[in-house]
Protein backbone atom coordinates (compact mmCIF):
# COMPACT_ATOMS: atom_id res chain seq x y z
CA UNK A 1 0.00 0.00 0.00
CA UNK A 2 1.41 3.36 -1.06
CA UNK A 3 1.75 6.05 1.55
CA UNK A 4 0.46 9.59 1.28
CA UNK A 5 3.44 11.84 0.53
CA UNK A 6 1.66 15.21 0.26
CA UNK A 7 -1.55 16.17 2.01
CA UNK A 8 -3.49 19.44 2.18
CA UNK A 9 -6.20 19.91 4.79
CA UNK A 10 -8.68 22.82 4.43
CA UNK A 11 -6.04 25.06 2.86
CA UNK A 12 -6.72 28.73 2.13
CA UNK A 13 -4.28 31.18 0.57
CA UNK A 14 -5.37 34.80 0.85
CA UNK A 15 -3.47 37.78 -0.57
CA UNK A 16 -3.99 41.42 0.35
CA UNK A 17 -4.38 43.66 -2.70
CA UNK A 18 -4.48 47.08 -1.07
CA UNK A 19 -7.47 46.86 1.28
CA UNK A 20 -9.04 43.95 -0.60
CA UNK A 21 -8.57 40.29 0.32
CA UNK A 22 -8.22 37.94 -2.64
CA UNK A 23 -8.50 34.20 -2.00
CA UNK A 24 -6.26 32.32 -4.46
CA UNK A 25 -7.14 28.97 -2.83
CA UNK A 26 -10.38 28.28 -0.97
CA UNK A 27 -10.66 25.37 1.47
CA UNK A 28 -8.66 22.88 -0.62
CA UNK A 29 -8.18 19.34 0.74
CA UNK A 30 -6.32 16.69 -1.28
CA UNK A 31 -3.54 14.12 -1.06
CA UNK A 32 -0.90 12.73 -3.41
CA UNK A 33 0.62 9.30 -2.86
CA UNK A 34 4.26 8.36 -3.14
CA UNK A 35 5.09 7.38 -6.73
CA UNK A 36 2.04 9.03 -8.32
CA UNK A 37 2.03 11.14 -11.49
CA UNK A 38 -0.54 13.88 -10.91
CA UNK A 39 -1.49 16.77 -13.20
CA UNK A 40 -2.85 19.94 -11.58
CA UNK A 41 -5.03 21.50 -14.24
CA UNK A 42 -6.72 24.87 -14.52
CA UNK A 43 -6.95 28.05 -16.53
CA UNK A 44 -5.04 31.23 -15.66
CA UNK A 45 -6.13 32.46 -12.22
CA UNK A 46 -7.49 29.08 -11.11
CA UNK A 47 -4.96 28.80 -8.26
CA UNK A 48 -2.79 26.04 -9.70
CA UNK A 49 0.52 27.94 -9.40
CA UNK A 50 -0.36 28.98 -5.84
CA UNK A 51 -1.02 25.33 -5.04
CA UNK A 52 2.34 24.34 -6.50
CA UNK A 53 4.12 26.98 -4.41
CA UNK A 54 2.56 25.54 -1.24
CA UNK A 55 3.37 21.93 -2.16
CA UNK A 56 6.92 23.00 -3.07
CA UNK A 57 7.49 24.75 0.28
CA UNK A 58 7.90 28.08 -1.53
CA UNK A 59 4.99 29.60 0.41
CA UNK A 60 2.80 28.91 3.44
CA UNK A 61 -0.99 28.71 3.66
CA UNK A 62 -3.03 31.49 5.27
CA UNK A 63 -5.23 28.85 6.90
CA UNK A 64 -5.15 25.07 6.98
CA UNK A 65 -2.27 22.58 6.96
CA UNK A 66 0.17 21.24 4.37
CA UNK A 67 1.91 17.95 5.15
CA UNK A 68 5.00 16.65 3.35
CA UNK A 69 6.03 13.14 4.34
CA UNK A 70 3.77 13.41 7.43
CA UNK A 71 5.45 16.64 8.60
CA UNK A 72 3.31 19.78 8.87
CA UNK A 73 5.22 22.49 7.03
CA UNK A 74 2.57 25.16 7.67
CA UNK A 75 4.33 26.71 10.66
CA UNK A 76 7.96 26.05 9.70
CA UNK A 77 10.58 28.78 9.52
CA UNK A 78 12.08 29.75 6.15
CA UNK A 79 15.39 28.07 7.06
CA UNK A 80 13.57 24.77 7.64
CA UNK A 81 11.60 25.13 4.41
CA UNK A 82 14.82 25.83 2.48
CA UNK A 83 16.33 22.59 3.80
CA UNK A 84 13.27 20.61 2.71
CA UNK A 85 13.30 22.25 -0.74
CA UNK A 86 16.98 21.44 -1.15
CA UNK A 87 16.68 17.77 -0.25
CA UNK A 88 13.17 16.59 -1.08
CA UNK A 89 11.91 18.64 -4.05
CA UNK A 90 13.17 19.10 -7.60
CA UNK A 91 11.76 22.05 -9.56
CA UNK A 92 11.29 22.32 -13.33
CA UNK A 93 9.99 25.67 -14.60
CA UNK A 94 8.57 26.86 -17.91
CA UNK A 95 11.34 29.49 -18.18
CA UNK A 96 14.15 26.92 -17.56
CA UNK A 97 15.83 29.31 -15.03
CA UNK A 98 19.35 28.28 -16.04
CA UNK A 99 22.22 30.60 -15.14
CA UNK A 100 23.35 32.02 -18.52
CA UNK A 101 27.09 32.32 -17.85
CA UNK A 102 27.40 28.73 -16.57
CA UNK A 103 27.71 25.64 -18.75
CA UNK A 104 25.11 22.86 -18.67
CA UNK A 105 27.45 20.87 -16.42
CA UNK A 106 27.94 23.80 -14.02
CA UNK A 107 24.19 24.46 -13.86
CA UNK A 108 23.53 20.85 -12.85
CA UNK A 109 26.37 20.91 -10.31
CA UNK A 110 25.02 24.02 -8.57
CA UNK A 111 22.45 22.38 -6.22
CA UNK A 112 25.05 19.77 -5.24
CA UNK A 113 27.52 22.50 -4.33
CA UNK A 114 24.80 24.15 -2.21
CA UNK A 115 24.54 20.81 -0.39
CA UNK A 116 28.33 20.99 0.22
CA UNK A 117 29.12 17.96 -1.93
CA UNK A 118 32.78 17.53 -2.85
CA UNK A 119 33.55 19.20 -6.20
CA UNK A 120 34.82 16.05 -7.91
CA UNK A 121 31.85 14.01 -6.74
CA UNK A 122 29.42 16.76 -7.81
CA UNK A 123 30.98 16.88 -11.28
CA UNK A 124 30.79 13.10 -11.67
CA UNK A 125 27.14 13.02 -10.62
CA UNK A 126 26.22 15.95 -12.89
CA UNK A 127 27.91 14.29 -15.86
CA UNK A 128 25.96 11.08 -15.20
CA UNK A 129 22.67 13.00 -15.06
CA UNK A 130 23.37 14.85 -18.31
CA UNK A 131 24.00 11.44 -19.86
CA UNK A 132 20.60 10.27 -18.56
CA UNK A 133 18.83 13.19 -20.30
CA UNK A 134 20.81 12.66 -23.51
CA UNK A 135 23.10 15.68 -23.29
CA UNK A 136 26.50 14.15 -22.60
CA UNK A 137 27.77 15.82 -25.81
CA UNK A 138 26.47 19.26 -24.77
CA UNK A 139 27.63 19.50 -21.16
CA UNK A 140 30.17 22.26 -21.84
CA UNK A 141 27.70 24.44 -23.76
CA UNK A 142 26.09 27.50 -22.19
CA UNK A 143 22.28 27.92 -22.31
CA UNK A 144 22.48 30.33 -25.28
CA UNK A 145 24.17 27.55 -27.27
CA UNK A 146 21.34 25.08 -26.60
CA UNK A 147 17.85 24.72 -28.06
CA UNK A 148 14.80 25.21 -25.84
CA UNK A 149 14.29 21.45 -25.53
CA UNK A 150 17.95 20.96 -24.59
CA UNK A 151 17.75 23.71 -21.97
CA UNK A 152 14.70 22.06 -20.42
CA UNK A 153 16.56 18.73 -20.29
CA UNK A 154 19.41 20.48 -18.45
CA UNK A 155 16.79 21.82 -16.03
CA UNK A 156 15.46 18.28 -15.53
CA UNK A 157 18.97 16.98 -14.82
CA UNK A 158 19.45 19.81 -12.31
CA UNK A 159 16.12 18.97 -10.64
CA UNK A 160 17.27 15.36 -10.26
CA UNK A 161 20.71 16.19 -8.90
CA UNK A 162 19.79 15.93 -5.21
CA UNK A 163 17.71 12.76 -5.79
CA UNK A 164 14.46 14.43 -4.61
CA UNK A 165 11.34 12.56 -3.51
CA UNK A 166 9.10 14.91 -5.52
CA UNK A 167 9.52 16.53 -8.94
CA UNK A 168 7.38 19.64 -9.47
CA UNK A 169 7.05 20.63 -13.12
CA UNK A 170 5.35 24.00 -13.77
CA UNK A 171 4.21 24.13 -17.43
CA UNK A 172 7.38 22.18 -18.40
CA UNK A 173 6.60 22.24 -22.14
CA UNK A 174 5.10 25.75 -22.25
CA UNK A 175 8.04 27.35 -24.10
CA UNK A 176 8.77 24.41 -26.41
CA UNK A 177 7.63 23.37 -29.87
CA UNK A 178 5.47 20.24 -30.03
CA UNK A 179 8.38 17.90 -30.87
CA UNK A 180 10.62 19.11 -28.04
CA UNK A 181 7.65 19.20 -25.67
CA UNK A 182 6.82 15.57 -26.43
CA UNK A 183 10.46 14.55 -25.81
CA UNK A 184 10.53 16.36 -22.46
CA UNK A 185 7.26 14.79 -21.34
CA UNK A 186 8.47 11.31 -22.38
CA UNK A 187 11.58 11.88 -20.28
CA UNK A 188 9.46 12.87 -17.25
CA UNK A 189 7.26 9.80 -17.74
CA UNK A 190 10.37 7.62 -17.82
CA UNK A 191 11.53 9.08 -14.49
CA UNK A 192 8.12 8.31 -13.00
CA UNK A 193 7.82 4.78 -14.37
CA UNK A 194 11.42 3.60 -14.09
CA UNK A 195 12.77 5.63 -11.17
CA UNK A 196 9.56 5.70 -9.11
CA UNK A 197 9.62 9.48 -8.70
CA UNK A 198 6.51 11.31 -7.51
CA UNK A 199 5.73 13.69 -10.37
CA UNK A 200 3.41 16.70 -10.05
CA UNK A 201 2.85 18.66 -13.24
CA UNK A 202 1.03 21.99 -13.37
CA UNK A 203 -0.53 22.64 -16.77
CA UNK A 204 -3.43 24.26 -18.60
CA UNK A 205 -2.98 21.78 -21.48
CA UNK A 206 -5.53 18.96 -21.24
CA UNK A 207 -3.60 16.82 -23.76
CA UNK A 208 -0.59 16.87 -21.45
CA UNK A 209 -2.73 16.26 -18.38
CA UNK A 210 -4.24 13.11 -19.93
CA UNK A 211 -0.81 11.46 -19.86
CA UNK A 212 -0.81 11.58 -16.04
CA UNK A 213 -2.29 8.99 -13.69
CA UNK A 214 -4.68 11.45 -12.15
CA UNK A 215 -5.91 14.98 -12.88
CA UNK A 216 -6.78 17.50 -10.18
CA UNK A 217 -8.81 20.35 -11.67
CA UNK A 218 -8.95 23.75 -10.01
CA UNK A 219 -11.43 26.50 -10.80
CA UNK A 220 -11.55 29.91 -9.08
CA UNK A 221 -9.34 28.63 -6.24
CA UNK A 222 -11.51 25.60 -5.49
CA UNK A 223 -11.05 21.90 -6.09
CA UNK A 224 -13.39 21.36 -9.02
CA UNK A 225 -12.90 17.71 -9.93
CA UNK A 226 -10.48 14.78 -9.72
CA UNK A 227 -10.14 12.43 -12.70
CA UNK A 228 -8.22 9.17 -12.99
Amino acid sequence: MKKSLIKLENVWKIYLMGDVEVAALKDVSMSIDEGEFVAIVGSSGSGKSTLMHLVGCLDLPTKGSVFLDNKDISSMRESELAQIRGKKIGFIFQQFNLIPNLTALENVMLPLEFQNMDGGEAKEKAMALLNVVGLDDRMHHRPSQLSGGQQQRVAIARALSTNPDVILADEPTGNLDSGSGSEVLSLLEKLWKQEGKTLIMVTHDLNLARRSQRQIHLKDGKLWSVKT
